[in-house]
């Protein structure tokens, strides 16, 4: 009997090919990754040239026992108790990063909020909504994808709510 053919892995990421097959326009932006460089996404606006307010972080949080992701500008800090408040829970506590890691799909500073092993509850801070586009982690440190707010939350079937603070 003969051996089937391998399927052919895709060249993008699981975030791309999630923006991909949902027909989203976007822009990828690479840019060399420097491991001493102490904010992965301050890191990302400095290298794109793109303002810290429209880059955004994706990071994990435990609201009452359920991992959620929040979406907030790198120029902040997620305010745990609004995330929390925006997902209906109590208390909130950041995700230790391997459990992150291994619930994504992806390393901590390539977190991205688009094409996740497990579909999270998600929340994107309300400040996108006054970009025309955001960037986001397209997957893997050194690689952001650019795409417009409302794609973002579509595709995530995320919550707007005001969860960042500068």
């Amino acid at each position: 009997m003969a051996k089937k053919p391998k399927k052919q892995q895709s060249a993008g990421t699981p975030a791309t090919v999630a923006l991909t097959a949902a027909g989203v326009d976007f822009t990828i932006h690479a840019y060399h990754h420097d491991p001493a460089h102490p904010s992965y996404g301050e890191e990302a606006a400095e290298a794109m040239g793109v303002p810290p307010d429209r880059v955004f972080k994706t990071l994990l949080a435990d609201v009452d026992g359920s991992l959620v992701v929040g979406v907030v500008p790198v120029a902040g800090s997620l305010d745990l108790k609004a995330l929390a408040a925006a997902v209906g829970g109590k208390r909130a506590a950041m995700a230790e990063p391997a459990l992150a890691e291994r619930t994504t799909g992806y390393v901590r500073g390539g977190i991205s909020p688009l094409g996740q092993r497990k579909r999270l509850r998600t929340v994107l801070d309300d400040s996108a909504g006054v970009h025309a586009t955001i960037c986001v982690s397209a997957g893997r440190r050194g690689l952001e994808v650019e795409l417009a707010p409302a794609d973002l939350a579509k595709l995530t079937e995320a919550v707007l709510a005001p969860i960042g603070r500068d």
